[in-house]
């Protein structure tokens, strides 16, 4: 696997700093039934790294303490965690949002089959991937059967109220490019899949969320590989706009890895860049509190552009 992390070691990236505290994003593994080119993770099913039962506890003792009011989860895929539901239900219980982001496949594998009734007995806000409306587009870029598996999924979650109208179940799909271009503006891709999906499967859904891809683990690799990094860092920096930059989601966020150790995003977990501007040592839950955030300097590389690039890019989407 390439280091993409000493390609982005140096950078004229804006300073920022935190507002307070509001989400939690853990990620409770590496671990996946997929293996997806755009992946920044490099999550599959050989990985093994999980979130244990303790870390769990410290994550759900953290949201009491500090009255978060959102717990989003991710991975690999965060199903396949053996605390997943346990998780779920105390965060549940604390009426705290509990986001799911998941790859839709993962609702058809065996062992799973549950897994739908379990989320929407819970409200659980569902971010599911789906890169493409097109079969071959779809396949190409997470692996054989998986666009018919991801249909198969989304007409369960309809068929339990999720998408629908008058319904409080969320169900949010994300758009990934599946080369090194920005993602088309996102208001009107939204159109383009809810016409596609509605009148071929007869699928709803609430919002579509159009993500860039960083430069980083499998898609880093890939540019590198392809003699592209460069070329695609410029492309990010040339379509940098300042008034993207307080909508990111490092100024209100936290990425918690599967030991619990804490960064300032999801992305910046992947390249192991401890929390906050400057720091060398990695802060764990365990030594955290919120209060010491507000106004905290965010650690920021070059890949930090693709969250700026053209009409932004976060967990929610588009910021502008």
């Amino acid at each position: 696997m390439h280091d993409t992390l000493a390609h982005l070691e140096l950078t004229d990236f804006p300073a920022i700093r935190r507002t307070a505290l509001e989400v939690l994003q853990v990620n409770l593994g590496y671990l996946c039934n997929l293996s997806c080119t755009h992946c920044h993770v490099n999550a599959g099913p050989k990985r093994t790294e999980l979130m244990d039962k303790a870390t769990i506890d410290l994550i759900l003792a953290f949201i009491r303490r500090e009255n978060i009011h959102t717990l989003d989860l991710t991975g690999g895929a965060p199903e396949m965690n053996p605390h997943f539901k346990y998780l779920v239900e105390q965060a549940r219980a604390m009426a705290v949002t509990v986001i799911d982001r998941c790859n839709l496949v993962i609702l058809q594998e065996p062992g799973f089959e549950d897994m739908t009734v379990f989320l929407a007995e819970n409200q659980v806000e569902i971010v599911a991937s789906l890169p493409c409306y097109m079969e071959d587009n779809v396949d190409k870029q997470r692996g054989k059967g998986t666009f018919t598996a991801s249909i198969e999924a989304l007409k369960t979650l309809n068929a339990f109220g999720y998408g629908q109208q008058e319904s409080q179940l969320q169900l949010n799909l994300v758009f990934n490019p599946q080369d090194n271009h920005l993602p088309p503006d996102q208001n009107t891709l939204e159109k383009a899949y809810k016409q596609h999906l509605f009148d071929e499967h007869g699928i709803v859904f609430n919002r579509l969320y159009a993500m860039a891809n960083l430069p980083i683990q499998r898609f880093g690799s890939m540019l590198i590989s392809k003699g592209l990094f460069a070329d695609y860092l410029q492309l990010l920096k040339d379509n940098y706009r300042a008034e993207n930059l307080p909508g990111v989601m490092c100024r209100n966020t936290i990425s918690i890895d599967w030991q619990g150790f804490v960064y300032d995003c999801d992305f910046n977990q992947m390249l192991n860049l401890p929390l906050g501007a400057g720091l060398s040592n990695k802060t764990h839950l365990s030594e955290l509190h919120s209060n010491s955030l507000t106004n905290a300097a965010i650690a920021v590389r070059q890949h930090c552009y693709g969250c700026t690039a053209g009409q932004g890019s976060s967990c929610g989407g588009a910021l502008a």
